[in-house]
């Protein structure tokens, strides 16, 4: 796809590789002429970039191209994404991208406002009542917004009224000035059109492309006998991780899980979207089964990552070829759902890297294990780090200029990429017990070593406590850097959009 940009065209920006070819429809909903504007240039940058613009969807689009009004709830039965397959009679789901315009003016006056709210706590219901929301949303918006500030609890309140995941929310008055890319886990990236219609419009478009061109790695593979209930009792692993999910949530490193029916009350939304995600995973090894101890999805069912219980873990195995998904092993007596989203990412990181032998006098036992011993994946940033403790892999550049989604190829690849380059993890005897990754748009990676003496993910949250890693609630969106300080502490630096 790269290839099949214009040669004159410099979008001063690193693409992905293997960039597909898609099929694009465009279905308008409530439109006005910042929309029809928008629309036109998002065809025909797609038509440019040698995509195929369809007149009406077929069980081939990739993308489905609507619009929804700004602060107007639109009724479920008019959702696209709730009655695409229906209205076009499609065997399966498609990808919605909904378009809504808003002013400059009205978006500044509506962000004003959440940020005044947003001071209160506890919060009061009465400051949340939006047009479409349930009674219950007041308290994700403000859990929402104390996580990623006022942009982020208005994206949750857009994609509510709006009824779709994934909106590109387009500012300007007469004409775009700039669109935000909203999508599940809140990011909030923007396309900024710096008098250069063509570079804007681009620029949406590959990162539609980025998106739609990797896919899920969520189809997991049980294998083996099931493991006696005993067996797994026995493993120090599991109780590990039970007291690690205290700690962490004693530092507040997991926000709560989001249910799309405390926002908003539709009844086929089950169909098209997971009625709750979590928010994060985290993981340690277990020598005992040679496979990582980690927790499951929070799509199958709600998860207190703060206070897991021992059916709130799953047993990570391997990796099935071509990374569809994650292999799995099963214990009798408890429950088994699948892993979190993210187990090929958290299992997959551990290819390129060396293994070393554990043995006594500084363990209980001996065994041959990954360099890394607990890994922890988040919706939070790193404000600062101090390097004689820590290392920051960055992601290739590609990822920063344009994201990538969750649960996907593409980002379990891009962190196991940025992990293999961490000088502390390819020399186990580097006194750095800590690597960490950002994702923008998403969170952070973090990745532990085995530290003697020391419970899974113990050296993680004392770092947190003695000012060495800042976890920090804002997520980068886009390019950034670390750069020391006076002191040699690593600070974190943002680049505009």
């Amino acid at each position: 796809m790269a290839d099949s940009l214009p040669i004159t065209l410099n979008l001063n920006k690193n693409l992905h590789s293997g960039l597909k070819q898609l099929k694009v429809t465009f279905a308008p909903g409530p439109m006005d002429p910042v929309l029809e504007e928008t629309a036109r240039g998002i065809l025909q940058s797609f038509r440019l970039l040698g995509h195929d613009v369809q007149d009406t969807p077929t069980d081939q689009t990739d993308i489905l191209l609507t619009t929804a009004e700004y602060g107007v709830p639109l009724n479920w039965r008019q959702s696209m994404v709730l009655t695409a397959r229906r209205r076009f009679k499609l065997r399966k789901k498609t990808n919605v991208y909904t378009l809504v315009h808003v002013t400059p003016e009205r978006l500044q006056a509506d962000l004003d406002y959440l940020e005044k709210v947003l001071e209160k706590e506890p919060p009061d219901p009465a400051d949340y009542h939006f047009p479409g929301m349930a009674p219950e949303a007041y308290h994700v918006l403000f859990e929402q917004g104390r996580r990623g500030g006022p942009i982020l609890a208005l994206e949750r309140i857009v994609q509510s009224q709006a009824m779709g995941l994934r909106i590109l929310l387009v500012v300007g008055d007469d004409h775009p000035d700039y669109v935000y890319h909203f999508d599940l886990v809140g990011a909030f990236p923007k396309s900024v059109n710096r008098n250069d219609a063509t570079l804007f419009y681009h620029d949406i478009a590959l990162r539609l492309t980025t998106t739609i061109s990797t896919r899920e790695v969520t189809d997991h593979q049980v294998v083996g006998e099931p493991i006696p209930y005993q067996e797994w009792a026995s493993w120090p692993a599991p109780k590990a991780m039970r007291f690690a999910a205290l700690e962490l949530g004693k530092r507040n490193f997991f926000t709560e899980m989001v249910r799309i029916n405390d926002l908003v009350r539709v009844p086929a939304v089950q169909d098209a979207v997971a009625n709750q995600y979590s928010e994060g995973c985290f993981g340690t090894w277990e020598p005992r089964v040679e496979g990582l101890i980690a927790t499951i999805t929070g799509s199958a069912r709600p998860v207190d990552k703060d206070n897991i219980t021992e059916d709130d873990l799953a047993i990570i195995v391997g990796v099935r070829p071509g990374r569809a998904g994650a292999i799995v092993r099963h214990v009798e007596g408890k429950r088994n759902d699948p892993p979190s989203s993210e187990a090929v990412e958290m299992m997959d990181m551990d290819t390129p890297l060396p293994r070393l032998t554990i043995a006594p006098p500084e363990w209980d036992f001996e065994a041959e294990v990954p360099v890394v011993r607990s890994k922890l994946h988040g919706h939070r940033g790193v404000k600062s780090f101090d390097p004689a403790l820590v290392e920051y892999a960055p992601l290739n550049p590609e990822y920063f200029d344009f994201i990538v989604s969750c649960a996907t190829e593409a980002q379990a690849k891009g962190v196991r990429d940025a992990f293999s380059r961490a000088q502390c993890l390819l020399n186990p005897d580097d006194p750095r017990q800590i690597a960490f990754t950002i994702l923008p748009g998403h969170g952070v990676v973090i990745a532990e070593k085995w530290v003697p003496g020391a419970a899974p993910f113990q050296a993680i949250w004392e770092a947190m406590d003695s000012g060495q890693l800042v976890i920090d609630s804002h997520v980068p969106q886009g390019r950034m850097r670390y750069q020391p300080d006076a002191s040699g502490q690593m600070i974190l630096v943002e680049e505009e959009f």
